[in-house]
């Protein structure tokens, strides 16, 4: 039961935003930022989120030469330079909003290892360049084969390296750590053990009903704008919205002493990702190995891809080294058709900012924005 102190003070708002990630806390600072006086609730399941937020490899998540050069093929040209514009913007609204060292911020640079089963051709980079300089004001993409031994990765059945100057890695922990404190700094609220069970927009006002991980009765909250931040959960609630889930596995090793290697790589057209954290590896990937098993909301671990991840480690990134993995995990991100995000008005009071395509760590800055614009 609810007692009258609890229905008093804790459930009404102006702004509700459910889903406590780094796309949901990120839009209630921007909403917050613009509009001091208005009451911002953010309504998290979990006790912390478990969607992607901190259950990713921490690339700031630039985009390799292969996976724009699909991205191209498969959105055209112009959506897929507005992702690029989008993800580099947003990159820079965090690093101003937190600040370089409390994203645990570095621009390493990094690379794409192509095979010789892969197409390539070399007159593609000039043509890449050119397209991403008006965003980048750089030349992205060289192509570099000594790196291969430089780095002491396996040379056999490699065809070639592309070297990417514009790509960073990030501390996902310590960003979200950061990220909550700011939060808290502005007056927002988060309700954590609270998982949204139904909602109604009447026109006026939007009602929540919420079901509370302790007590029988389901509070109803309510709102004159309601923000959904749920990304790969969002059919839940939207059940003809353009987003699928998609499961990412990841490892990281015990350190290994003598790590050659400092950066920010792919392969397989970015399905594989790998970094280091120190003189440890982190690696994840290998949804494209059975990408109907991962197409889940399920945090769990797949055997098969498991075992296809420490098989690269031990064959293609540190051949003939000794390692232990320290923990292995999932996360789950969002896709679609288009890997633009959806941010649209659903009814009157309701918005939602879904679908970040694995890139919600550099995205969430401009989609927050829009957000809070929206509002």
């Amino acid at each position: 039961m609810l007692s009258f102190w609890e229905k008093n003070s804790f459930l009404n708002y102006d702004v509700i935003i459910v889903g406590g990630g780094i796309n949901g806390l990120s839009a209630a600072c921007a909403i917050k930022e613009r509009h001091p006086n208005k009451s911002v609730l953010i309504i998290e399941r979990g006790s912390w989120p478990l969607g992607a937020s901190t259950r990713n490899a921490g690339f700031a998540c630039f985009g390799s030469f292969s996976e724009i050069r699909d991205d191209i093929a498969q959105n055209g040209l112009d959506k897929a330079l507005q992702l690029i514009e989008w993800r580099v913007k947003g990159l820079e609204i965090n690093k101003k909003r937190l600040g370089v060292s409390k994203m645990g911020y570095k621009a390493s640079g990094g690379g794409e290892i192509i095979f010789d089963d892969e197409l390539f051709d070399i007159g593609e980079l000039s043509e890449m360049n050119k397209n991403l300089y008006p965003i980048l004001k750089n030349d992205v993409f060289k192509t570099d084969i000594s790196k291969v031994s430089e780095y002491g990765f396996n040379p056999k059945n490699i065809r070639q390296f592309i070297t990417n100057s514009c790509e960073g890695k990030l501390d996902s922990g310590l960003l979200m750590y950061n990220l909550w404190q700011y939060t808290a700094s502005l007056g927002i609220i988060i309700m954590n053990g609270m998982e949204v069970q139904d909602f109604n927009d009447t026109g006026k006002k939007c009602e929540v009903i919420a079901k509370h991980n302790l007590i029988k009765e389901q509070p109803t909250f309510t709102c004159q704008t309601l923000i959904f931040s749920t990304n790969a959960f969002s059919q839940r609630f939207f059940q003809n919205m353009d987003v699928v889930p998609g499961r990412g596995q990841i490892l990281a090793t015990k350190p290994i002493e003598g790590l050659k290697f400092d950066g920010i790589f792919h392969f397989r057209e970015g399905y594989y990702y790998f970094r280091n954290y120190g003189n440890r590896i982190i690696f994840g990937g290998g949804r494209n190995e059975n990408k109907e098993g991962e197409t889940t909301t399920e945090i769990a671990l797949n055997d098969s891809i498991q075992n296809s991840l420490e098989l690269y480690l031990k064959t293609l990134i540190i051949p003939d080294t000794e390692y232990e993995v320290d923990c292995r995990w999932a996360g789950i991100m969002a896709f679609g058709q288009d890997k633009l995000p959806i941010i649209e008005r659903v009814s009157e009071n309701v918005i939602a900012g879904v679908r970040m395509g694995g890139m919600g760590l550099a995205l969430s800055g401009v989609t927050s924005e829009r957000i809070a614009e929206m509002v």
